[in-house]
């Protein structure tokens, strides 16, 4: 199917995923969504940090979008209480966002606080239901949720159904590998939940995200068990962080499994390296930890997305370019907030 067809509606066609993909994988353009996770930087804002566009003071979202980035991903929890990620945070940095003509991922933890291979806790106000009753709180809180970022004119382009769900979802009941049946009727919910909140003009694509960029054989465990209960989505997202998910040859064969495979459009939805030392302190790096090295990083692993068989690598987005603290080794600003070299690779991707 077409890219046009498959991804309508989305962004400006040199930074979403409705351009062909026949473009050369070492174009200056990739024909790529461009993306970025920035679920923390409406609060590091607040907090006080000024963004700098070589040594130009501006909002965060507008400087990631003079660098060709086309699309946010947004992460949403049920009722935090230790992080921001409320239904009213995520609404007022969405509508910032689509202002700026930004495409929208909307990142569903389905969790009071993180969810990953690690954590899956489900919210405190479910934790006394059964299957059952729990299913029916998956979709009904998908609907609402998708209902109300409708009504504020930021209905998302795409929705995540759970995040790095390789172990499940809303654990025990949902954990896997020991509860498929259960996890496909909560994942199934959501995806109903989704069409029926978005209303009848358009709906959102479904994206199913793990965390096994350069695994293939974990990847194909996950998807073949999903295609087993037939639950239908519409992308595949990967994380792939090297120093725990393999190389960029790891990667690259893992693209080619799922493209030949399962034929659907694949986004490395979450990624990052840092520009000084973090995660090779004790092993050799592919690139060095320093602003040149995270920057080779990006391009290499853009070049390999987007080399992906039968067209089908669709995107990178790269994790929390402006977080602050600890993490700020893994942005796109230094610890003064200073652009990095990284910001530029998609420079004049932007039409």
């Amino acid at each position: 199917m077409p890219i046009g067809r498959l991804f309508a509606g989305a962004v400006l066609c040199a930074t979403s995923l409705c351009c062909s993909a026949q473009q050369s994988a070492a174009a200056p353009c990739p024909r790529l969504a461009l993306g970025v996770d920035v679920s923390f930087l409406p609060q590091a804002e607040t907090d006080g940090t000024v963004f700098r566009d070589r040594g130009t003071p501006g909002p965060g979202l507008q400087i990631l979008r003079s660098h060709g980035y086309g699309w946010v991903r947004l992460r949403l929890f049920n009722a935090p209480t230790t992080l921001p990620n409320d239904l009213a945070y995520t609404l007022a940095e969405a509508k910032q966002a689509k202002a700026l003509g930004f495409g929208l991922l909307l990142d569903l933890h389905y969790s009071d606080d993180w969810a990953d291979p690690g954590h899956q806790i489900t919210p405190l106000a479910w934790q006394k239901l059964n299957h059952r009753q729990l299913t029916d709180a998956v979709f009904i809180f998908t609907r609402d949720t998708i209902a109300k970022f409708r009504e504020a004119g930021v209905l998302p382009d795409m929705v995540q159904v759970g995040n790095e769900v390789t172990a499940g979802i809303l654990w025990p009941d949902g954990k896997l590998p020991d509860n498929w049946s259960n996890f496909n009727d909560l994942i199934s919910a959501g995806i109903r939940g989704v069409g029926e909140g978005s209303g009848p003009e358009r709906k959102p694509k479904i994206m199913i995200h793990i965390d096994k960029g350069g695994d293939v054989e974990a990847t194909r465990w996950f998807f073949s068990n999903l295609a087993a209960g037939h639950v239908n989505f519409d992308v595949i997202g990967q994380s792939y962080y090297p120093w725990w998910a393999g190389s960029l040859n790891d990667l690259r064969a893992n693209l080619a499994f799922m493209a030949h495979e399962y034929h659907k459009p694949i986004i490395i939805v979450e990624t990052a390296y840092s520009w000084h030392s973090d995660n090779y302190v004790k092993k050799r790096a592919p690139f060095p930890e320093t602003p040149e090295g995270q920057r080779a990083f990006l391009e290499a692993l853009t070049q390999v997305v987007a080399a992906t068989p039968d067209g089908l690598g669709r995107g990178v987005f790269w994790w929390e370019p402006a977080v602050r603290g600890p993490l700020a080794r893994r942005g796109l600003f230094d610890d003064n907030g200073d652009s990095l070299p990284a910001l530029g690779v998609f420079d004049g991707c932007m039409r």
